[in-house]
This record gives structure tokens, sequence and C-alpha cells, in this order.
């Protein structure tokens, strides 16, 4: 009898069972979508709707001082890749970007090569470093503005020793060098920071034993630190060439995109036309343009990261 009883309750027991964790799923999804709901409308807002805002004024001739605002189709981009001005602000970004990715990576190494010898004095070393990281960059671009300047005091420092220093920011070949080390100087601090995490946890065991076989301090280096670390030298790499092609405030306080168009950066030249010239749909072609040209640079390092970053296929 107990037995036929429990037969008999047992189909509505586990109809129960499984309708309560019908529930519960369905609850903890409510719980995901109401976590993830503020970042997907975040997104919308910031990100999805803006992008499509700017393509959608890219095809249209909005004159703002004229109040025209008039469908135009291909023509902004037509325009851009007719523009000898574009093509001078395409060929600045890029020795801007070369210089400073090189610059800033090999700088940072370097550093947290130093650094993590763990030397006497490496606490505030590492302070001295990454000071300007922290620091305004209004404020930062202005000091070094006077620095610069042609009796500024990098050239009084430099007569001292007998040397006329140029004046580096009216100089085309110099003002894009300074603005380049002043963007390195700013930055460098934060990438080693992140080389130094990830040399520390290199295996000392693999270097010790690499020595024991002979190997020396390059080979070591080259065969062992490098491939171990080489996701990070992927994060940096790409962090740093989208900073490099976003670069505004440096060139706007110190150099105004000159001397002619020798700092006129990518950013600095959509600034100019939307901001300027008040020609916002030519404007945000530049944004499309330059939109691709992060996407194209970002993916084309992803791709690259199968041939030398470590455990990719």
């Amino acid at each position: 009898m107990a037995l036929l009883t429990a037969r008999t309750v047992s189909p509505a027991a586990s109809v129960s069972g499984r309708t309560s964790l019908s529930s519960l799923q369905r609850r903890d999804r409510w719980v995901g979508v109401a976590f993830v709901a503020p970042q997907l409308v975040g997104w919308a807002a910031f990100v999805a709707v803006p992008l499509v805002m700017v393509v959608w004024y890219s095809l249209h001739d909005w004159q703002v001082l004229t109040n025209s605002f008039t469908f135009s189709g291909m023509d902004n981009y037509r325009r851009m890749f007719r523009d000898p001005s574009m093509h001078d602000a395409l060929v600045a970004s890029g020795i801007f970007s070369l210089g400073l990715v090189v610059l800033n990576v090999t700088l940072a190494l370097f550093l947290a090569l130093m650094l993590n010898q763990r030397l006497p004095g490496s606490t505030v070393f590492r302070a001295i470093f990454f000071s300007p990281v922290v620091a305004s960059l209004a404020a930062w671009s202005i000091v070094w503005g006077f620095l610069l300047q042609n009796h500024g005091g990098i050239n009084g420092f430099l007569e001292l020793v007998g040397i006329d220093g140029p004046n580096w920011l009216r100089g085309g070949a110099t003002a894009m060098l300074s603005v380049i080390v002043v963007q390195v100087l700013k930055g460098v601090g934060l990438n080693m920071i992140l080389f130094l995490a990830a040399l520390q946890v290199v295996p000392e065991e693999l270097r010790e034993a690499a020595r024991l076989d002979g190997a020396g301090a390059w080979r070591v280096f080259r065969s062992i630190t490098i491939p171990l670390i080489s996701p990070t030298i992927l994060m940096v790499s790409i962090l740093t060439v989208i900073g490099s092609l976003e670069v505004f405030a440096q060139i706007a306080i110190l150099t105004a995109g000159g001397p002619g168009n020798d700092t006129t950066v990518l950013v600095y030249y959509l600034y100019q036309q939307a901001f300027i010239y008040h020609d916002f749909g030519y404007g945000s072609a530049v944004s499309v343009l330059m939109f691709v040209v992060v996407l194209v640079l970002t993916l084309l390092q992803w791709q690259a990261r199968r041939k030398w970053v470590l455990d990719e296929t």
C-alpha cells in the first residue's frame, strides 16, 4: 500500500519540481538581464546611436553657419580623397603613430626590465615615471610648451653646454619629434607598469635553466621572456596604436597643427573641419574614416597574434 501511494504521489512531485526549477531559471534570466541592461543602454546611447548618426551626417552637406542640411550622398567621401590637406593629415598621423608606438613600447619595456632587477631606489624611480600618467594632460602640454619655446628651458640648458638649440615647435621635423616625445613621456609610465606586472610572473626557474644550458642574457630574453610576456606586448601595442590615432590636446596646445600642416594629425584635421570651418558633414566623413582606420589596424594586430603570441593558434 505504501508503495502504491509513493507511485501515485511521485508524478505530481516531479511536475512540481520541474515547475519550481523553471521558475528559478526564469528568475535567474531576469536577474542577468537586469545586470546587463545598464551596460547595453549605455552602449546603445553613447556608442551605437552616435556612430549611426555620424554615418548619416557624413552623407549630408551640413553647413551650420548657413543653416543648411541637404543630402549629398558620397560627395563628402569623394572630396575627402581628393583633398591634399587630408593626405597631409594621413601622413602626419602615420608618422606620429609609428614614432609613438616604437618609442613608447621600447622605452616602457626597457624601464620595466630595469625595475624588475629590484635595484635600490626602484620605488622612487617607478613613482617618477608613473606620475605624468595621472597629471593633467592640458597642464602637462602647457608646461612642455614653455620648455620647448625658442628661449625656453630646453634651449637654455643646451646653451650651458655650448649648443644652439632649434625652435623646437616651429620647425617641421623638430615639431613632430617634440610632440611625439612629449606624448611618450606622458604615457610611458602606464605601459611600464603593465610590462613590469608581466615580467614578475615569468618563472625564474625557466630562466635559470636556460642559463645553466649556456644561454646568454640576450638569448634568455629573446627565447623565454619575450614569448611569455607576448600577450601583454599585444595588449600594450593595441592600446598605444589606438591612443596615438586619437591624440588631440597635445597638438592643439603645442603646435595647433603647424608649422604648415606638419603636425595636423587626423583628429586635429577633423576638429578643424567641424569646429573651425563649421562643415559638420565633411567632418563626419573624416570621423568615419578615422573609425575605419582604427578598426582595421586593431583587427590586423589581433590577427597577427596567431604568429607571435604564445599559446595562440
